[in-house]
């Protein structure tokens, strides 16, 4: 996602009582689908060449509002449209400054500045940098001069600072890049460079954990969840890591977290009364017998994250177990006949099943709204492919499925 291409006088007249004025006055706008054409013409006549740059400000100040909020400030802030979506969600970026407390942070690629507007609340001492000159005049703006910064290349440091925080840029022209030595600056550069220092790094959440020791990483990788999703991956250096500890799940929803050196006693055995997907960054970071075990749940089959109980962990969703049948589109399609079901969502694991295909397959009537979760138990020739039918519930509250 490239977006309008801001320049330092873009900037400039954005942060000029002039350009304040406009962007209100653009901000009365819908800019939605339906008006955006009338709405950009009569921004255009009453601003001229400055429209671009508002129109774009105002729009994305609107995404920003929901993953930004609780920065003060941040529905003044000044954005390209690339640094917004690389920004961490505020929750997780003070995540990040809390575990920074008291320390002395050089951000090596601050961009518009959303982690020191985290940090500026617990770090000792902050400083930023960037090569880009236009994020730079951004940050300046949405930090209101509160933090030093400088231009500099992230890998030639300017500064002996002993903590440093890093987000290379996973993008190019809209396109991720997967391979950790193609972010910019590249990760295994990164890593060299701040070798006799603490360093955090965020990371695509799908990096290959293997991958990290051959680069030289060595210590804690943390995966953060929020609103129900994976938001990204952290590296922490062995001086910032926990004892220990080189996987954490950080579900900001509940506030739990569970590291790989917690008990893993998690059995494994028939479904019970309820289903459980755990959480993405439980699953991502390898956490999910870590999770059964404190949850006093077990798993299906030890190759798959599905989990299982009589009873649900507090406020969590899972799925109480209906029915249980091989997996077979027509006993599948019977089954949820029999019990009216007009609505169904339908979770895979360890199968190859389409779920929008097989929904549209089974072809649901009723009026009723249920859950399938078909997935793999056993391996290899006495691997069978099974079908839940369930009913979406949490605590002892039911869902309604949409």
């Amino acid at each position: 996602m490239v977006g309008y291409p801001f320049d330092r006088d873009d900037v400039a007249y954005l942060r000029s009582r002039p350009g304040r004025d406009a962007l209100a006055d653009t901000a009365r706008h819908a800019l939605s689908p339906a008006t955006r054409l009338a709405d950009v013409t009569a921004v255009r006549s009453a601003h001229g060449n400055h429209a671009g740059a508002l129109v774009e400000t105002v729009l994305l100040r609107r995404r920003a509002a929901t993953k930004l909020a609780e920065l003060p400030g941040s529905a003044e802030w000044l954005f390209t449209s690339d640094a917004l979506q690389q920004a961490s969600a505020a929750a997780v970026a003070r995540y990040r400054a809390e575990r920074l407390a008291g320390r002395v942070v050089h951000d090596v690629t601050c961009s518009i500045g959303t982690e020191l507007a985290a940090l500026r609340d617990t770090a000792a001492d902050l400083l930023g940098s960037d090569l880009d000159p236009v994020r730079l005049a951004m940050a300046d703006h949405n930090l209101a001069g509160a933090v030093a910064l400088c231009r500099a290349d992230a890998l030639q440091p300017i500064s002996t600072t002993p903590v440093i925080v890093a987000d290379p840029a996973r993008r190019s022209g809209g396109q991720r890049r997967f391979d950790p030595r193609a972010y910019r600056p590249a990760l295994d550069a990164l890593l060299k460079t701040y070798r006799d220092r603490d360093l955090v790094v965020k990371v695509a959440p799908g990096i290959d954990f293997a991958a990290l020791g051959r680069l030289g990483f060595h210590g804690e990788i943390t995966v953060s969840s929020l609103a129900g999703s994976v938001r990204e991956a952290c590296l922490w250096s062995p001086g910032l890591a926990t004892a220990g500890v080189r996987r954490r799940a950080v579900l900001l929803d509940s506030g739990e977290q569970l590291t790989d050196a917690d008990p893993d006693d998690c059995p494994v055995g028939a479904a019970g009364r309820y289903l459980i997907d755990p959480d993405g960054a439980v699953v991502r970071a390898g956490l999910v017998r870590h999770y059964g075990a404190r949850h006093q749940l077990w798993q299906l089959d030890p190759a798959i994250a599905y989990l299982s109980g009589d009873t649900l962990p507090p406020g969590i969703r899972g799925f109480e177990v209906l029915d249980q049948l091989p997996y077979k589109e027509k006993s599948l399609r019977a089954a949820l006949a029999a019990r009216d079901c007009g609505a169904v969502e339908i979770l895979v694991r360890g199968v190859d099943v389409d779920p929008d295909a097989l929904r549209r397959r089974l072809r649901p009537r009723g009026a009723a709204s249920l859950s399938v979760i078909v997935t793999r138990i056993g391996a290899g020739a006495a691997a069978k492919a099974t079908a839940f039918v369930c009913r979406a519930t949490r605590g002892n509250a039911d869902l309604t499925v949409s």
